[in-house]
Formats: C-alpha cells, sequence, structure tokens
C-alpha cells in the first residue's frame, strides 16, 4: 500500500478534534462476516428466495420458519472477532478525538471492541423481543432455538431486534446521527456502498473540513472527498497512528 494517503489520513486525524465515523458491511468482512452486494455477498448467493426478500418485514411475517432459517444460517455469526478497523475506532474514542461510530452492521463488534457510543442504525442481533410481552433474549437464545424462536413466558415469537426491508429506522437514532455528522470537522466514511437509504443519505448532512472515504469501490460521495482511499479498511486503519 502506498504510504503517502495513509500519511495524510494521519494527518488529518492529528488535526481534527470532533470525528465521526460512518461505516457499512464492509467494515466487518474481514471479520468473516458476508457483505450483501460484493462478488461473494448475500445477494449473489442461491436460495429458494432472493435475500431482499427473505429479510423483509412481509416475508418475516408470512413466512417466519424460512425467515428464520436464513437469518440463522447467514445473518447471526456469534464467532466473528473484531478487526484492525473495529480496535482502532475503538482506541480513537478514547483519545477523545472520535465522538461516535454511525453503523449500519448489526454484529454488535464495535462495542466488543471497546467502543461505547455506537448508533446502530438498523438494529442489533443481540437485542432481540418476544412480540407479545416483550421479553429480552440474547443472540445465543435465537442461533440456538429450534425453528422459530418462542418467548419462554408467553410463546410468543421472537423478533430481532434488526430493522428489516419494509420497516423505519429509530427516529431518535436517525436524529441522533444527523447532529452528530452536523457538529464533526472530519467524517470517515467507511466500509459502505452507500446505496441504501435513509442511511446513505446521512453524508450530505455534513458541513465540516474533511470527508475521508475509504471503500474498496466509489461511491456517490467519492467525488466530494477530500481523501478516498480504495483498500480495505482494516488494513488502512491497522496503519492509524494513535
Amino acid at each position: 500500500m502506498k504510504t503517502q494517503p495513509i500519511e495524510q489520513l494521519n494527518e488529518i486525524i492529528k488535526n481534527s478534534n470532533n470525528i465521526v465515523f460512518f461505516g457499512g458491511a464492509g467494515v466487518s468482512t474481514e471479520s468473516g462476516i458476508p457483505d450483501f452486494r460484493s462478488k461473494d455477498g448475500l445477494y449473489n448467493q442461491k436460495y429458494a428466495y432472493p435475500p431482499e426478500t427473505i429479510i423483509s418485514r412481509t416475508f418475516f411475517d408470512e413466512f417466519s420458519e424460512e425467515f428464520f432459517r436464513f437469518y440463522k444460517d447467514r445473518v447471526i455469526c456469534l464467532t466473528a472477532l473484531p478487526n484492525p478497523a473495529h480496535i482502532k475506532l475503538a482506541e480513537l474514542e478514547k483519545t477523545g478525538k472520535l465522538k461516535a461510530v454511525i453503523t449500519q452492521n448489526i454484529d454488535g463488534l464495535h462495542q466488543l471492541a471497546g467502543s461505547n457510543n455506537v448508533i446502530e442504525l438498523h438494529g442489533s442481533i443481540h437485542r432481540n423481543y418476544c412480540m407479545k410481552c416483550h421479553t429480552f433474549y440474547d443472540a445465543e437464545f435465537i442461533a440456538n432455538s429450534d425453528g422459530v424462536p418462542h418467548c419462554t413466558v408467553c410463546d410468543g415469537i421472537v423478533k430481532p431486534d434488526v430493522v428489516l426491508y419494509e420497516e423505519s429506522l429509530n427516529i431518535n437514532d436517525l436524529n441522533k446521527a444527523i447532529e452528530y455528522i452536523q457538529q464533526a470537522d472530519t467524517l470517515i466514511v467507511g466500509g459502505t456502498s452507500l446505496v441504501v437509504y435513509p442511511a446513505a443519505g446521512l453524508v450530505d448532512n455534513f458541513n465540516g473540513k474533511h470527508l475521508i472515504e475509504i471503500n474498496k469501490t466509489p461511491t456517490k460521495e467519492t467525488h466530494q472527498a477530500d481523501l478516498v482511499i480504495n483498500q480495505p479498511i482494516g488494513e488502512v486503519f491497522s496503519k492509524i497512528d494513535i
């Protein structure tokens, strides 16, 4: 990897006081969690139904058993560990420079790495609630359930607290993300194709000094970025000086 872009990235971080990180599936692929849109992603694997259909609210309601078969097989990954991107972001938060991690991921790896202020736009596999009595269940309960997971209290279906297609993002999380981005002097966008809305539109709220894009392929914001690094994000973050 060329050293010049990394040196430039380190210089920007050094001179920034209010950094926000906005990331997507590409942040976790180096931890072994598949993304959706790459050539090896979930959209390019063969199932009885397209993945985007399976992870919709309509499909969840009408074909719950098939939904959970896919969800437990392809979405939950409890053996994954944080990679250098997660770890370095947690370290950067401890310095006081990084104010928030805004993520489209649902795997909880940022928290596992030590990040505290994480806004999970699409929810988390680690939060699951009975649809009737709202009893909480962890991800292990879902992963170890037989077929459709049912509440041990009232026998209601336990739904993962993740945002499915046809569902709206949590308005409080969305507003918090917008506020952090508006206040940032540096916004690092990493591992996201910026095609899933409304999350992809959050970058439009940035009015700070430096917009940095770290992604394997160009996005709709590439032409606006001050610094573009088309490399795996874990590899890039491993070279950041804290």
